[in-house]
């Protein structure tokens, strides 16, 4: 999933595995988000999905950011229509103290789904391991759950560099005891998604959140695999987050493939479709992708060094599911070779 050579130009999405689904909401039904997380069989089950439905290239693990935070021991709950809610969020010196460690016994319902996805995934669909970033979950920690402006993060890393450098070590170790244990366990590539990071400024994203992102794809049994970085309203973070270390780079839908490249040079780029134009009628749709498939060989010719086709960000849950079986029909027909 470098998207160097291969037969056709690779496509999957993210958030595939999901709401746009029926078979997803029957599997789903009478269970929480957390219940579906943690058992083996039905993340296999849905993990596998999409690619039965739509022929994706890449199947990427069920999860979600926050399962590590839970895994560990965090008291943390995925409110339908919220999102990761917090009991006590964490503001000061003594909550970071207190945080639980990540213990690789704790992953052991991780690691069986991995197997049994990978026991059944076509050998030619690569399999994609899922985490979230030190500042995405640490935003989820310190908010108490989702946030606009992160105004108790922001105020935490400003006021307390210190505090937020200790949480965020911790978190590193987190998500790299997450990514090893599904590496382990056999999946082909992973994707560190940074959510929220749009949120920063160039400056504070370089000093306080890419050292500890940086220490995670660096990591001995990380390094094995093809890594990709990934976060929303990115732009002007792309050159920062290709320095800390993935040979992949995830691109929003709001700058060009090809001004990509030269803002992340020598990097294989990831997008950048709007998720919203899966609700655009077929003309409009396959001239988006046209667009994207000429964007990303002008972004080969600038230095990229290849282009996964996929989403600016995921897909949306009222997305009709014709549309982005289309969309990779489209692509392997255009791109074929």
């Amino acid at each position: 999933m470098t998207g160097v050579g291969g037969a056709h130009t690779p496509v999957w999405f993210m958030r595939q595995a999901g709401r746009s689904l029926p078979e997803y909401k029957k599997v789903r039904a009478g269970s929480t988000m957390l219940e579906a997380c943690f058992d083996p069989a039905m993340t296999c089950e849905i993990t596998l999905q999409p690619v039965r439905r739509h022929g994706v290239d890449a199947a990427i693990f069920f999860s979600d950011i926050v399962i590590p935070l839970a895994a560990a021991g965090v008291d943390i709950d995925i409110v339908p229509g919220t999102g990761p809610v917090v009991a006590e969020p964490i503001r000061d010196e003594a909550g970071v103290a207190a945080l639980p460690e990540l213990t690789p016994d704790r992953l052991e319902k991780i690691e069986e789904a991995v197997r049994l996805v990978v026991a059944e995934l076509d050998p030619q669909v690569a399999l994609i391991g899922f985490a979230g970033a030190p500042f995405t979950l640490a935003s989820y920690l310190i908010e108490g759950g989702p946030s606009r402006n992160h105004e108790h993060t922001k105020s935490l890393m400003y006021s307390r560099p210190d505090v937020w450098n200790a949480l965020m070590a911790k978190l590193a170790d987190l998500t790299t005891v997450f990514l090893r244990a599904q590496i382990a366990a056999g999946v082909d590539a992973v994707q560190l998604f940074d959510s929220w990071a749009g949120a920063l400024s160039l400056r504070d994203y370089r000093s306080l959140v890419l050292p500890h992102s940086t220490r995670i794809f660096a990591d001995e049994i990380i390094t094995t695999v093809p890594r990709t970085h990934f976060g929303v309203g990115t732009g002007e973070l792309l050159g920062a987050m290709g320095e800390a270390g993935p040979e992949v780079v995830g691109v929003d839908w709001r700058i060009p493939l090809d001004d990509a490249a030269g803002r992340a040079p020598g990097k294989v780029l990831q997008g950048n479709l709007d998720p919203a134009m899966l609700f655009a009628d077929r003309s409009a749709l396959d001239g988006e992708v046209r667009r994207i498939l000429d964007e990303g060989q002008r972004a080969r010719d600038l230095g990229a060094r290849g282009h996964v086709f996929n989403l600016g960000h995921g897909v949306l849950p009222t997305t009709d599911p014709g549309a982005v079986t289309h969309v990779v029909e489209l692509i392997h027909e255009l791109t074929g070779k």
